[in-house]
């Protein structure tokens, strides 16, 4: 007995087509490059995933030091600063600081420099 299994295979291919969908060239549309190119895509999710985290970080830290230094301070000694005066605020909740909340971040600032010179 033969069994052919088109709608299987139809289902198969549909599946991978639907995923690789905007790839570029024939990685969207020939099976065998369809394959290797999602494949090659899904190790590149997980590493991408561990960047992340390190891209958030940098923008952060990019963010207070941008505001710090309107505020007259170094991130590294604002920073310091804040370890200094016993504040733990993390770098996230900072940034958000900088960005939507200028006056509570001055104040920080304050302390930091305050701390910094006792």
């Amino acid at each position: 007995m033969r069994v052919k299994g088109s709608s299987a295979s139809r289902n198969k291919l549909k599946k991978l087509y639907s995923i690789t969908k905007g790839f570029w060239g024939r990685k969207k549309n020939v099976y065998r490059r369809a394959r290797e190119a999602y494949l090659h895509a899904l190790t590149s999710a997980f590493s991408g995933r561990k960047l992340k985290k390190r891209d958030f970080r940098k923008l952060w830290i990019m963010r207070i030091n941008a505001a710090a230094r309107a505020n007259g301070i170094a991130y590294s000694a604002l920073i310091n600063g804040l370890k200094k005066a016993e504040i733990n605020i993390n770098r996230k909740m900072l940034a958000d600081l900088a960005v939507n909340d200028m006056p509570a971040f001055s104040k920080l600032v304050e302390k930091a420099q305050s701390a910094l010179k006792s």
